[in-house]
């Protein structure tokens, strides 16, 4: 295919399947380390975890904060695509629910460290946070109102508000602190009587 599509105008080119796979290995190594070391963790142990050398990860991704986005919208998208796909293939969509509730969890421990990181560039960080409301929001609406439909949990939860509960949830604590146990009981107690 040459550089024009159809219509005309220029394409973007296409990356190779390895290169593909090799940022998608360094997203999900860096999420981890994030995680488990926060945004400031060194490359060389994002490139560890990856298996890649620390060119690749600077070929892909010049400056720590082009990582960090890239990182934080794969964790968006991931967490935005998790919720049709648990809807379809869950039993029930309460059960469907807690399992994406679990994810975007995990999505919010990446999150840590990210405003920091982006303290010089408060557009950027804005429309990050935009972004990452016109992608959950409407999933974790679809999810309550699943559950709600089928009478599994009680009417009228906004996903804002759900969403802001369960990200309050997760600040703080200190590296032991574990918020699934409290977000566990912010989902039971969506339960509708029976």
């Amino acid at each position: 295919m040459s550089d024009t599509d159809v219509q005309g105008g220029p394409t973007v080119p296409r990356k190779r399947a390895d290169a593909r796979r090799n940022e998608q290995a360094l997203l999900q190594a860096a999420a981890a380390v994030f995680i488990r070391s926060g945004v400031d963790a060194p490359v060389r142990d994002i490139a560890a975890a990856a298996g890649v050398g620390m060119g690749t990860i600077y070929r892909h991704f010049p400056t720590r904060s082009d990582l960090v986005i890239a990182v934080y919208r794969h964790q968006v998208e991931a967490c935005a695509e998790a919720g049709p796909a648990l809807l379809a293939d869950t039993e029930s969509p309460y059960v469907a629910l807690s399992r994406w509730v679990d994810r975007f969890v995990d999505f919010l421990a990446t999150k840590h460290g990210l405003a920091a990181a982006m303290k010089s560039d408060s557009e950027g960080f804005a429309s990050l946070h935009e972004y990452f409301l016109s992608r959950l929001v409407p999933v974790c609406a679809e999810l309550l109102a699943a559950a709600s439909a089928a009478g599994e949990i009680n009417d009228g939860t906004d996903a804002l508000t759900f969403m802001w509960g369960i990200g309050n949830l997760c600040i703080g604590g200190g590296p032991d602190y574990d918020p699934r146990p409290m977000v566990a009981l912010l989902v039971a107690g969506l339960r509708a009587e029976r």
